[in-house]
């Protein structure tokens, strides 16, 4: 199974007016969030399903990042990626996958990086910046992405 992680984009900062759940992206998260998505597209980013947290700014880079794919398929939304979600639960989800599937998770941290710790068997996975992607594949990490990122940053290695 292929697994592209991407951690939302810049949003506006929390205020009493504006819960955490509510934050929107910034003008500049936008940005980074369709550029993201238009970078991978060139680097075998083709999903057949997409799982975002419930919280608008994952939603919003969600769109903003398959827009930039130009690839059209539905974000659908995952409780399990929300700040409060089971990894684990997510886990045994992605499980009941076809084993060809291509998935692409939006969220928060450190929850992604316990989703990647999780699928790659490496209690060290590094956490993911704003409007950054991993791809794991069967496993193990292939490559990291950020949205200003000319190329990937190729990982491919496996847990000692």
């Amino acid at each position: 199974m292929q697994v592209f992680l991407v951690r939302h984009a810049e949003a506006v900062p929390e205020t009493l007016g504006l819960r955490d759940p509510h934050r929107q992206l910034t003008p500049h998260g936008r940005t980074q969030a369709r550029d993201l998505g238009d970078r991978l597209r060139w680097h075998d980013c083709l999903p057949n399903l997409v799982w975002s947290s419930p919280l608008v700014r994952a939603v919003q880079t969600a769109e903003l990042v398959i827009g930039g794919l130009q690839h059209d398929v539905p974000v659908d939304i995952a409780t399990t990626l929300a700040p409060d979600g089971s990894a684990r639960e997510l886990l045994a989800a992605l499980k009941a996958l076809p084993r060809a599937t291509v998935v692409m998770l939006v969220g928060h941290e450190p929850s992604l990086s316990a989703i990647g710790a999780l699928l790659v068997g490496d209690p060290d996975f590094e956490a993911l910046g704003k409007a950054c992607a991993a791809r794991l594949d069967d496993g193990r990490v292939r490559w990291r992405f950020a949205w200003n990122d000319e190329a990937p940053t190729a990982v491919d290695r496996r847990p000692a």
